[in-house]
């Protein structure tokens, strides 16, 4: 068997792997991302309280400030009754009016604050019910997650433990070009040959459709390792390529698979 056959059996045990895997990093992400979306809403939410806190507090300044005030007009009116002078008297009525004027600006203010805090908690309240409404959604996602993780590990094991004896088939630089091409174009680390018309040797990259020069099909052929002079992928093919000596193509598949290769 030649080395790109052998990096072939390799390749497909990967491609199952990494199929297996991909369903698994989906839920992962899914779940990564509603758990991103959770600790953002909670995140809004304890901000929102904290506004709430501050605002109450400030609500809670501006009533007081309105009670000392009207304790104090209370003080005032009854030394008003009790003035001996009109000097006495009007400056009495002056402190109270000051007063009025005060005590008007903290409930205004009051009032202010007030519609702030019933806003904000409306505001939270509208969080807290998207947060419970993203933390099922979490929840979901989790039990998913470990679900799918669940469903495939005894295959992923197996397909692991079936790579790992195909590999030591391999010559350890093959395996190396091979794994380097995974990471650089996945699925397309290694593509078959198409044949467009096998007796004028006219054959294309089934990746990048580029054509392949000659050469390189007899160097396939010989059983050599080969990669397109396009996009650098190495070349398989599952049928023989060459017409024979007398002018007749060999025998190719039938259907779909005398076109691919």
């Amino acid at each position: 068997m030649s080395v790109t056959a052998k990096l072939l059996r390799v390749f497909r045990v990967d491609q199952q792997l990494r199929g297996l895997q991909s369903r698994l990093q989906t839920s992962k992400r899914f779940l990564a991302a509603q758990s991103e979306q959770q600790q953002g809403l909670d995140a809004k939410r304890k901000a929102l309280e904290g506004q709430v806190r501050q605002l109450r507090a400030t609500l809670a300044n501006e009533e007081g400030e309105v009670q000392r005030i009207e304790a104090r007009s209370v003080v005032l009116r009854e030394q008003m009754n009790n003035a001996k002078t009109n000097k006495e008297y009007s400056a009495f009525l002056a402190e109270l009016n000051t007063l009025k004027n005060e005590k008007s600006k903290h409930e205004t203010a009051a009032l202010e604050h007030m519609s702030g805090v019933e806003a904000l908690d409306r505001q939270v309240a509208e969080i807290v019910a998207q947060l419970d409404e993203r933390s099922r959604m979490v929840a979901q996602a989790d039990k998913d997650c470990k679900s799918k993780e669940t469903e495939i590990r005894d295959r992923v094991d197996e397909l692991k433990s079936q790579r790992d004896v195909l590999a030591k088939d391999v010559p350890a630089p093959a395996l190396a070009a091979l794994e380097a091409l995974i990471v650089s174009r996945g699925d397309e680390a290694m593509c078959g040959v198409d044949v467009l018309d096998r007796r004028n040797h006219e054959y294309t990259c089934g990746g990048c459709m580029m054509a392949i020069p000659m050469e390189r099909v007899n160097s396939l052929v010989r059983g050599n390792l080969t990669n397109c002079p396009s996009c650098q992928c190495i070349l398989y093919t599952e049928e023989e390529l060459i017409v024979s000596r007398k002018g007749t193509s060999k025998p190719a598949k039938s259907g779909a698979a005398a076109d691919r290769v």
